[in-house]
């Protein structure tokens, strides 16, 4: 099942008749919200808003691992994301969309970034964080419907919840990222923790600061208002995303933790051994 996570005025998937709505407890604490189960396009996917119904959590305040968590109680195996993003790239107009297949991480340890630590340890490769399968699936549905949509972008997570300066807007651009956006890191991390497929449509609202002229500049009010002018283009997307969608537990991405555990199993709890499973199921 795909389950979606909505960004920045996404807080209900249009589309979806919800059959069920689920409170779900994690050993990591409460998600954004509950998760929204039912039917989109005669397949069945959840929705969980990532800043909350209300968009009352910043960034850095966002529980990531509940949210993943209870994603997959539900029954996901696959996670698409939208998030709002500034383009670093003259190519990438406000307006556009991209899916990103590498990631740069620049939050500053506010976040927990790991459902391991505490005696259970385990190395997942992030060489490829991306789920190659749901991309191509996202951009064949993009051509099929003459979405034009831009690939293997690189996105830059800052902490936010400022926007950036120009001095770090050029950094970035230096570094070699295409975009930049607050919540993807370490939202990406973890669904591979979890061995589930995961891949954001990222909305461009602007250029971030990098331009000389200052009304390209970021604002608050022009990242709503583009998003919002741009969700009809991302559901109409993710609608026939998940009409397409088939399960394959042959993605490297089903077998992320087959050779990243350490800790001998005999070694661990079992509170440790119950998590490593749910994470390995």
């Amino acid at each position: 099942m795909i389950g979606i996570i909505g960004g920045t005025g996404l807080y209900r998937m249009v589309g979806l008749d919800v059959t069920r709505s689920s409170e779900i407890e994690t050993p990591f604490g409460q998600p954004s919200g509950p998760v929204m189960l039912g039917q989109l396009a005669g397949r069945e996917i959840a929705f969980l808003p990532r800043h909350g119904l209300h968009h009352d959590l910043l960034p850095s305040e966002i529980n990531f691992r509940a949210n993943i968590w209870a994603l997959k109680s539900a029954g996901v195996r696959t996670i698409i994301g939208v998030s709002a993003v500034g383009s670093l790239r003259e190519e990438i107009r406000p307006g556009d969309l991209a899916l990103p297949s590498q990631y740069l991480d620049f939050t500053k340890g506010l976040r927990p970034a790991s459902f391991f630590g505490k005696g259970l340890v385990a190395h997942v490769s992030t060489a490829h964080p991306t789920c190659a399968h749901t991309a191509a699936l996202i951009a064949r549905v993009a051509k099929s419907i003459g979405q034009p949509i831009h690939r293997d972008k690189t996105y830059a997570c800052v902490e936010g919840p400022r926007l950036g300066t120009r001095a770090e807007s050029f950094w970035l651009r230096g570094a070699g990222a295409d975009l930049v956006g607050m919540t993807n890191v370490p939202e990406a991390f973890l669904a591979l923790e979890a061995q589930l497929g995961y891949c954001v449509i990222t909305v461009a609202t602007d250029y971030d600061c990098w331009l000389d002229d200052a009304s390209q500049h970021a604002s608050l009010e022009q990242v709503i208002t583009q998003f919002q002018e741009s969700l009809g283009r991302v559901q109409r997307l993710i609608a026939g995303a998940a009409a397409e969608y088939a399960e394959d537990e042959s993605r490297p991405c089903r077998q992320a933790l087959k050779a990243a555990v350490v800790t001998p199993r005999e070694q661990m709890t079992a509170a440790q051994r119950q998590i490593l499973d749910f994470l390995a199921s």
